[in-house]
């Protein structure tokens, strides 16, 4: 009788044992299982807050290209300004015969009025100086023979001198944009050729 009471007793010690050590498994499952939720949790609310901070992001980098647009055309019309002003005054007030050469002189008043203000104000770019001058004079180079004889061809057949000229620019307003966007104005383009050609970076 003695010998089955301890026998006994030990089967009931051993039961309240395994009993313990199943409610510290199931603890720690449960300490285990709560970890993993706050972390998926966490890791669920960082990716919302990237989200959001990307979509920021987003609408502000849409809001500063906008800006830049607006800025460059406001410079632009100004410039048109200056360019139809002095067409104007050379080719009706002054009636010069031809209309190349009024145009050309007013293209190029209003380039040089269009880069400076659009560089400092627009594109903000602190790029080589002479080097960003080489990459607009190149533009022109293109651009200004270009429209001067397709200008004074369409002036040729009948078309009003200041119609031309208005065509012209707006051709140039759309051109010139996109090759100061990416091209001129791009500090890291800029910089990339600079470094190429070891020119040193400028500022005015």
């Amino acid at each position: 009788m003695l010998k089955l009471a301890k026998y006994v007793i030990i089967l009931t010690m051993e039961n309240k044992e395994n009993k313990l050590e199943e409610e510290k498994e199931n603890i720690h499952n449960f300490e285990n299982a709560n970890q993993e939720n706050s972390q998926a949790n966490l890791d669920e609310t960082e990716n919302v807050n990237e989200k959001s901070q990307a979509k920021e992001e987003v609408k502000l980098s849409r809001k500063a290209q906008i800006l830049e647009f607006i800025k460059f055309l406001a410079f632009s019309l100004s410039a048109g300004v200056i360019q139809l002003g002095s067409f104007e005054l050379l080719y009706h007030i002054i009636k010069w015969d031809m209309w190349w050469p009024c145009y050309l002189i007013s293209i190029v008043l209003s380039v040089i009025w269009n880069f400076t203000f659009n560089r400092k104000f627009t594109f903000k770019s602190a790029s080589n100086l002479p080097l960003a001058m080489s990459f607009a004079f190149l533009f022109y180079c293109a651009f200004i023979p270009v429209s001067v004889f397709g200008g004074n061809a369409l002036e040729g057949i009948g078309w009003h001198g200041t119609l031309v000229t208005v065509l012209m620019m707006v051709i140039n307003f759309v051109t010139e944009y996109v090759w100061d966007k990416f091209v001129v104005f791009n500090d890291k383009l800029m910089n990339k050729i600079a470094g190429k050609l070891h020119l040193k970076k400028k500022k005015d």
